[in-house]
């Protein structure tokens, strides 16, 4: 589990939105700790692959709204991008639901495009990937 995903993700958002907090799009307090379960259910490396396989899952959503072709919705295209269906257990299950509701808030809220938080989601992995954890940094003091 990484306490520092929610202060990277934080950050991200303000380099995105700018300060102070007040000019941030509403849902952005309602998304955080969902991209937060997230990444503490299945980590940060796997969560960067999560998170890209979410915006692909949007992206086949847009382009089916856009062709007026039939949709199968994000969650179809997530568990196939994810393929969250050959990997299911609790971590997947609080992952898989945890990004559906991000991705209902922002169709609800509609003050900003759910990619703006995917990119944003990413570069808070790369950042939580790269931070040593306090039981790496303990384990190396005990070398």
């Amino acid at each position: 589990m990484t306490h520092d995903f929610g202060l990277h993700f934080t950050q991200e958002l303000g380099n995105r939105f700018g300060l102070p907090t007040d000019n941030w799009p509403a849902s952005a307090e309602q998304v955080t700790p969902f991209f937060t379960i997230v990444v503490n259910a299945i980590g940060a490396d796997a969560a960067t692959r999560w998170f890209e396989g979410a915006r692909t899952a949007h992206h086949k959503v847009v382009a089916a709204d856009k062709d007026r072709t039939h949709n199968f919705g994000f969650p179809m295209y997530l568990d196939v991008a994810t393929e969250a269906h050959k990997e299911f257990g609790l971590p997947v299950l609080a992952a898989f639901e945890a990004t559906k509701t991000v991705y209902e808030i922002t169709r609800y809220a509609r003050d900003v495009d759910v990619e703006v938080y995917f990119d944003c989601a990413l570069r808070a992995c790369a950042r939580s990937s790269t931070q040593p954890t306090s039981t790496s940094v303990a384990a190396g003091a005990n070398r």
